[in-house]
């Protein structure tokens, strides 16, 4: 069996990525810190043979045995709230957490997937955002720690490709949403959800005019795995280019849970993109993959999950 490393792999979509990999007959070593991820979500993949865990923080030294083959890495907290928390860790785990990687990719031979993200475009002033888009970004504002973390977990990866001939593929993820988000974790679709099953005044930043495209879960780890499969370094933008607005996704989750919350408005909060989203030309072309799961289809799932997990 192949063997594959995941880290961040009791993340979000960590946790899809390793049961999607061990679906596929290949073993998984799935490394998590659990700062942000949940040993709960990966209860159920104990269970496989090929399933292993370690919990560990990827920015310490990452000792492991026997071949490797892919190393996926998604270490690194993604929703605002959790990455401010503490923004020297953050930017810690998108340097010294990549650098030691790339390390162990080049000691194994391995081939390195990086997950980005749309946040390297900053508050965009190009739309739809292309992957030759530099992007406009405040290195000093709030979110700069994650920002400009993962500018530079890209510069890393491209440095290591060059120098040593490392085998890298960078992806640039764009909103993605689906079971096993956290319900505390601070993004639009489960806020909303969690809010309205609440009964809770549904909070809106701004005007709501602001717009986001939101990526199944699924169709989102398909275009990971096509990637890292591929003979393509990226990056790579993978999203759902359906755009929507933050008020438009308010008003479809209450009508999902038949929840009588009121959406209520606040300020913007700084640096907050005013428009997202992804230009997925490249993606087609190179890797002949798109999103197929609807926003309807995917929110349904997502509620679903949520009054399970809550119990509403």
């Amino acid at each position: 069996m192949r063997t594959n490393i995941v880290t961040g792999g009791a993340g979000f979509i960590g946790s899809h990525l390793c049961e999607s990999l061990l679906a596929r007959g290949e073993r998984v070593i799935c490394v998590d810190s659990l700062l942000t991820g949940s040993e709960a979500h990966v209860r159920a993949l104990r269970a496989h043979a090929g399933f292993s865990f370690m919990r560990q923080d990827i920015a310490e030294p990452l000792r492991i045995e026997g071949p490797v083959e892919r190393i996926y890495n998604l270490a690194c907290p993604a929703s605002p709230p959790r990455y401010q928390a503490d923004p020297f860790h953050t930017v810690r785990t998108n340097t010294v957490g990549v650098i030691a990687l790339l390390e162990l990719a080049r000691a194994h031979r391995a081939r390195l997937l990086q997950a980005s993200t749309s946040e390297v475009y900053g508050d965009p002033l190009e739309h739809p955002q292309r992957e030759t888009y530099r992007g406009n970004v405040n290195p000093i504002g709030p979110r700069a720690c994650y920002d400009e973390g993962k500018r530079v977990a890209e510069t890393l990866c491209f440095d290591g490709l060059r120098a040593h001939g490392t085998q890298v593929r960078v992806a640039r993820i764009f909103n993605t949403y689906g079971p096993q988000m956290a319900p505390d974790d601070g993004r639009v679709v489960s806020n909303f959800i969690v809010q309205a099953l609440a009964g809770e005044d549904l909070t809106v930043y701004g005007d709501g005019s602001q717009t986001r495209s939101f990526c199944y879960v699924s169709d989102m780890v398909r275009g990971l795995i096509a990637l890292m499969e591929s003979d393509a370094t990226g990056p790579m933008n993978l999203g759902n280019p359906d755009e929507r607005t933050v008020l438009e996704i308010a008003q479809r989750v209450l009508a999902l849970t038949g929840s009588r919350s009121r959406i209520v408005h606040v300020a913007l909060p700084q640096d907050d993109p005013v428009r997202r989203k992804p230009d997925i030309a490249l993606a087609k072309a190179t890797l002949g993959w798109e999103p197929q799961v609807t926003l309807e289809e995917g929110l349904k799932e997502t509620v679903a999950y949520f009054r399970k997990e809550i119990g509403k």
